[in-house]
């Protein structure tokens, strides 16, 4: 019987203990309660701010690439040794500036030699039409035959042909020759020099020298999402649009353009459509593979309501703020929300300028909870 006993308060110590530890664990597993709600009475404090109207700036964003407004890759067109490169790397460049001299004097023998040429035909030529004048003064009194006369016509116009093709001749070894002294086709700036002086060149394998790229003006190639398509033609058709070009960060404005092109098709994988904008870039501050963003100026919304974006709260009914009133408590007021720029947002309906409302703390608030400012 005394066995038993123990035995029964043994299995009850057992129990005991058992409940304690899981009533420790669910103790110490269970979350943090949730702050309580104002009482009735309390103040929360919120910060406000009054809704003001002024002219909104409406924009669309997107990302884009900096491109040069031109490039240009420079060859030979002729072959040769390069003898000499006219640039430093890196080095504003303007056009006809000299960039490299290729060996000159094998087209400068085929020059001379076909202005030789066309001398030596044009002094014939002269002799045959001096011929071709005493026939023509002894032909009336039959002292020189028509045939004779007709050959040295025929001789004449041959010379005169031949005259004409050595001046093609000269105009071809004169282009030759000016190949030998390449220069920039534009204003840029060159790049890194891609072949050394001595190497000899081949104009048939077209062997880069340099790349020369313009960036003043330069351009930015950005995409939209194909739904802006119903804002940014109606703004193109009404005259120049303006693009702003701002950092990764989107804080800092680095350029003023103007939209030069919209893309005539829209790209189905990504559903966007490609414009490209043109920047003076006179401080050279783009440059061609950066990313940027680009901000398109649609137009200006004038003497729009407008409150800070983070007054503006989303409930399962839709958008809202809390309205402060005259007794410093708040009331919860559905609003029309407009674009949102550089931190405020345009209300369309549910205010009116002058009306205060909270723009921190909004998870403390409802209807009725009275505020008041922070320290």
């Amino acid at each position: 019987m005394i066995a038993r006993v123990g035995k029964t308060r043994l299995i009850f110590g057992v129990a005991a203990i058992a409940l304690a530890a899981v009533a420790l664990v669910n103790w110490s597993g269970s979350p943090a309660p949730k702050a309580a709600p104002p009482k009735t009475g309390a103040e929360v404090v919120a910060a406000t701010a009054k809704a003001e109207r002024k002219d909104m700036p409406i924009y669309l964003q997107g990302l884009g690439t900096v491109q040069a407004f031109y490039t240009v890759t420079v060859t030979s067109r002729v072959d040769g040794e390069l003898e000499k490169v006219g640039f430093t790397e890196g080095q504003a460049v303007k056009k006809g500036d000299l960039l490299a001299q290729i060996d000159p004097r094998p087209y400068q023998a085929a020059y001379d030699q076909a202005v030789a040429a066309k001398g030596k035909d044009a002094a014939q030529l002269a002799n045959a039409r001096a011929d071709l004048q005493r026939y023509n003064e002894l032909a009336p009194q039959e002292l020189a035959s028509k045939q004779i006369l007709e050959t040295q016509k025929s001789l004449v116009a041959q010379l005169e042909a031949q005259v004409a093709g050595d001046q093609a001749a000269i105009d071809n070894a004169k282009t030759q020759l000016d190949y030998a002294h390449i220069t920039s086709p534009i204003d840029g700036l060159t790049g890194v020099r891609q072949v050394d002086p001595g190497n000899n060149l081949h104009g048939a394998n077209a062997t880069p020298i340099v790349v020369v790229t313009q960036t003043q003006p330069i351009s930015v190639i950005f995409t939209l999402p194909e739904e802006s398509l119903d804002q940014i033609g109606p703004a193109l058709h009404q005259g120049a649009v303006e693009v702003s070009a701002l950092s990764r960060d989107g804080k800092g404005e680095i350029d003023r353009g103007k939209i030069a092109v919209l893309d005539n098709q829209i790209d189905q994988a990504t559903g966007t459509v490609r414009l490209k904008a043109t920047f003076p870039n006179a401080d050279n501050k783009l440059w061609p593979g950066e990313y940027v963003n680009a901000r398109v100026l649609l137009k200006t919304s004038k003497n729009a309501v407008t409150i800070p974006a983070s007054a503006v709260q989303r409930g399962p009914k839709g958008l809202y703020v809390f309205l402060v009133k005259d007794d410093q408590t708040v009331e919860m007021r559905p609003i029309k929300a407009g674009p949102e720029t550089d931190g405020f947002t345009i209300v369309e309906g549910g205010l009116e300028a002058g009306d205060t409302v909270t723009t921190n703390n909004e998870y403390r608030l409802h209807d009725g909870v009275k505020i008041k400012a922070p320290k």
